[in-house]
C-alpha cells in the first residue's frame, strides 16, 4: 500500500515561499518574517508559520527566520538539496518546454535524456538534452537507474510507455498526460492536469466579466 502524504496544501505552497526567500537572500536580507512572505502571497501570517513549521525550522521573535537556514530547511524537506536524475519521454512541444525550464536546476532536477519515436528527432538534442529512440527506453532505465520519468507522450500511448518504464525499473512518474496510469504499488505517479488551471482561470474571468475594471 502506498504511503499517504500529509499536509499536501502546505507542501504545495513551499516552492512559492522558497522563491520569495531566495529574493530576500539576493537583496542581502539576513532574516525574513512570516508576515512578509504572507503579504507577498496574499496569505495569513499564521498560515505561513504553520506551513514552515513542517520543515522543522523555528523563527526568532521580532526577527523572523534566518534566510539561509530557512532556504536550507525547505530544500531539505522537499528533497531538493540532492540531485534527482530524470528522463523525459516525448520530445514534442511540451517536452521541449519542460527540458528548457531553467528553474529545475534550482530544485535538484536534472534531465539526462529524452526519448521519442520520431526518426527526425532521434539523434538530435533539445536544450542540450540528447533525444534517444523510444525503443531503447527499458534498457536505458535499467542501466542508468534514473529516479523520475517525465511523461509527455500522446494519451494513446501513455499506458504502453508506462509499462516500459516499470519494466525498466522506474520508481516515480511525473504524468503530463490526461490518462490515469495503472502502475504497481511501488511506483509513484504525480499527475499534472494543465486544463485544471485553465478552467480556474476561465471561471475567474467569467466572474468578473461584468466588472468595470476588466
Amino acid at each position: 500500500m502506498k504511503p499517504k502524504i500529509t499536509a499536501v496544501p502546505s507542501i504545495r505552497r513551499l516552492p512559492s515561499y522558497l522563491h520569495i526567500i531566495r529574493q530576500a537572500r539576493e537583496e542581502n536580507h539576513e532574516y525574513i518574517s512570516g508576515t512578509v512572505i504572507a503579504q507577498e502571497l496574499d496569505l495569513e501570517p499564521i498560515q505561513v508559520r504553520k506551513d514552515l513549521a513542517i520543515t522543522g525550522i523555528v523563527g526568532k521573535p521580532k526577527k523572523g527566520y534566518p534566510v539561509v537556514a530557512l532556504m536550507a530547511a525547505i530544500e531539505h524537506f522537499l528533497g531538493w538539496d540532492e540531485t534527482q536524475q530524470a528522463i523525459l519521454i516525448g520530445a514534442g512541444n511540451l517536452g521541449t518546454a519542460l527540458s528548457g525550464y531553467p528553474e529545475f536546476q534550482y530544485h535538484g532536477l536534472q534531465i539526462t535524456a529524452a526519448f521519442d519515436k520520431d526518426p527526425a528527432k532521434i539523434g538530435t538534442s533539445i536544450h542540450g538534452v540528447p533525444v534517444l529512440s523510444l525503443n531503447t527506453l527499458p534498457e536505458y532505465v535499467r542501466n542508468t537507474k534514473p529516479c523520475i520519468a517525465i511523461l509527455t507522450v500522446p494519451s494513446s500511448v501513455a499506458q504502453p510507455v508506462t509499462d516500459q518504464l516499470v519494466e525498466g525499473g522506474i520508481c516515480a512518474i511525473w504524468n503530463f498526460t490526461n490518462v490515469k496510469l495503472k502502475v504497481p504499488d511501488h511506483v509513484t505517479v504525480q499527475r499534472e492536469d494543465l486544463t485544471s488551471g485553465y478552467a480556474m482561470l476561465c471561471l475567474q474571468m467569467n466572474a468578473y466579466k461584468n466588472c468595470d475594471e476588466c
